[in-house]
């Protein structure tokens, strides 16, 4: 038996029996060292420190921890006042308002879990009190919170760059501007759909000017941390990984100064639930590297892209190879490891085809991360299941017309390659 061969059949194994994705690739590599005996078993050690000894990494458990202070800053309140201002007198608009907060939390979060466990939490309780179907109101925000490692700061995006040296993290922030926004406006098509045929009604008036300004005036500190992050950047002040502390720093100031909700005491539970957060992450990432490392050794992703080569497929007709396989892999894989695993094959034959790498990056990481919200694996579906107490079975049942619409934006996203290439080469981050 050769190595690719027990490699590939173990992790098969391990994820057909459950076992968490991160743990299954490492236990997959671990199996295929001791039953080939190809390479010492010290090699899974030193691959899986590797993986993460990396200083654009770091800007992972900053960013988690930068969240972590605005929510606990009250960020969820503000952010739900602002956006509910503007749509919750509208038919449906608590359903506007979770999309519009949802995505602009995801402009701090950068992760669809987090945002599903946060405000997600409080939004599905506020559509359930106001007469919304629970089961509704939990499939949708699972459905927004697919643009958290979209919209940028993304921890996809981040490890994405890792692995195709083509891009920067800077380019894939910003090209996650417009599909971000694009994604959100496909959730409140399908609200406004599914408001107008179940007679789901506004809950409130527009306020009055007075109150628009103030809430508006109360959110911009929150709304800024973007802006600081791509601008900083964009000028020069400071590098991504750089970046992810500056965002630190501005959230401390902002929960305790500019808020004033965030207290000292506090800090120590926030400290630790960012710890676990970024430990989980990293973790992946870690025995993920250990994996693909055995995968290249091996050859894999040579004759996997010496494969599609032969092929003489069309970048067109390439790309909808790619959509087609990505979203079955994804139904099975997590996005981080996905990435890990699949960018270093498949980036390389897109370069070759001409297909540009930015355009081609947006793909895959909306592909994996549609992979969230499908059955079995779906890790995002098993989050808001659990925060909203909705049967997995009732909160699948709802997802359809979600799918459909995330269905048309992806076909947007490969056909028009100028939806997400277009802002990085206008602001200069693509030359």
């Amino acid at each position: 038996m050769t190595p690719a061969i027990a490699l590939v059949g173990s992790a098969c194994l391990f994820l057909a029996l459950g076992v968490p994705v991160a743990f299954a690739l490492g236990l997959a590599t671990a199996a295929a060292l001791l039953l080939t005996d190809s390479y010492p078993l010290l090699v899974l050690m030193k691959e899986t420190f590797t993986g993460i000894d990396s200083f654009p990494l770091m800007a992972v458990p900053f960013f988690i921890l930068a969240a972590e202070l605005m929510s606990g800053g009250s960020l969820t309140e503000v952010l739900l006042r602002f956006a509910g201002q503007f749509v919750g007198h509208k038919r449906g608009g608590l359903g506007y308002t979770t999309v519009a907060s949802l995505t602009f939390f995801s402009g701090i979060s950068g992760s669809a879990l987090a945002d599903a466990a946060g405000p997600g939490s409080m939004l599905i309780r506020m559509m359930d009190n106001a007469g919304y179907k629970r089961s509704y109101a939990a499939a949708l925000t699972a459905s927004t919170a697919i643009v958290g490692p979209i919209i940028p700061p993304s921890i996809t995006m981040i490890i994405y760059a890792l692995q195709d040296e083509t891009v920067s993290v800077s380019a894939l922030f910003v090209a996650g501007i417009v599909p971000g926004i694009l994604i959100a406006f496909a959730m409140c098509a399908v609200n406004w759909y599914i408001s107008r045929k179940r007679n789901y009604r506004g809950q409130s008036e527009l306020p009055p000017l007075t109150e628009i300004l103030s809430n508006t005036w109360k959110a911009i500190p929150a709304l800024m941390l973007p802006v600081i992050i791509l601008g900083g950047m964009r000028a020069g002040w400071f590098t991504p990984t750089e970046a992810s502390v500056v965002a630190v720093f501005y959230a401390l100031l902002c929960g305790k100064y500019v808020y004033r909700t965030l207290e000292w005491k506090a800090v120590p539970d926030i400290l630790a639930r960012s710890a676990l957060l970024s430990a989980s992450v990293l973790i992946i990432i870690a025995l993920s590297a250990a994996f693909a490392w055995l995968l290249t050794i091996e050859g894999l992703p040579q004759l996997m892209a010496d494969w599609l080569i032969g092929m003489d497929l069309s970048p067109w007709s390439f790309l909808i190879t790619v959509n087609i396989f990505l979203l079955i892999f994804g139904i099975f894989i997590e996005p981080l490891p996905g990435v890990m695993v699949l960018v270093p094959i498949l980036a390389p034959v897109a370069a070759k085809l001409g297909i540009d790498p930015v355009h081609f990056a947006m793909i895959v990481i909306y592909n994996l991360t549609l992979g969230m919200i499908t059955p079995p694996v779906g890790g995002l579906l098993f989050v808001t299941s659990n925060v909203s107490r909705v049967p997995l079975s009732a909160l699948v049942s709802e997802l359809m017309p979600f799918l459909w619409a995330h269905g048309v934006v992806l076909v947007l996203l490969t056909f028009l390659p100028g939806l997400s290439t277009w802002l990085p080469h206008l602001l200069g981050f693509i030359r």
